[in-house]
Formats: C-alpha cells, sequence, structure tokens
C-alpha cells in the first residue's frame, strides 16, 4: 500500500506552517503528489535544508519504478552520460548502472527500438 502523502504533507504544513497553506500555487502541488520525484521536489520547495542535511538524506533516498524509468528514459533521449547523470540528481553510477542493467528491456521499449 501506497502512503498517501497528499495528507502527510496536508497534516505536517497545517501543524507548523498553516500559513504556507493558503498558498494556492502550494495547495495545486499538494493535489500532484504521484511519484517519488514529485514528493522530492514539493519536499525541496517547501523546506529549505541544509547542506549537511541534504548529504544525510541522500543516503536514505529511495525511487519508484516509474521515477527510475523516467530518469533513465530522459539520459536516453538526450544521450547524456552516467557521471552528468550522477552529478545532477545526485544518485551514484552505481546505482544509475544497476537500474540501467534491470530495467534494459522496459527502456528499449519505451524508446520504440
Amino acid at each position: 500500500m501506497r502512503p498517501n502523502y497528499t495528507k502527510i504533507y496536508h497534516d505536517m504544513l497545517q501543524q507548523d506552517h498553516p500559513d504556507k497553506l493558503k498558498d494556492p500555487k502550494i495547495k495545486e502541488l499538494l493535489k500532484k503528489l504521484n511519484t517519488t520525484e514529485d514528493v522530492l521536489n514539493f519536499n525541496e520547495k517547501i523546506f529549505k535544508q541544509s547542506k549537511e542535511s541534504q548529504q544525510n538524506n541522500q543516503k536514505l533516498k529511495t525511487y519508484d519504478k516509474k521515477t527510475m524509468l523516467k530518469l533513465l528514459q530522459y539520459q536516453k533521449k538526450h544521450e547524456l552520460s552516467t557521471s552528468f547523470m550522477s552529478k545532477k540528481y545526485k544518485i551514484s553510477r552505481t546505482t544509475i548502472a544497476k537500474w540501467k542493467k534491470t530495467f534494459e528491456e522496459e527502456i528499449e521499449l519505451a524508446s520504440g527500438e
């Protein structure tokens, strides 16, 4: 069962930052928390983190299949290196390589080759 991120973030904001819930942009973003990528982007926009906190949180990140495939398809479409993707999204090169190996067939099917 998938967590209800909309409810979780709504409750968090209501408790700690009720003023942010008045912003129509935040309300709209709250409704669109469907993928891991959406949650990470929302979290980054709402809660600014220190460098140290970002580094510690990076070790605990997980990605759903949909987000992994989206990143790999983006990489392939734009012919980006694994090193570039690693730096841009702060994901280890080893992790990206594992994803490529795991989803090789699905990436090929999605690109229509």
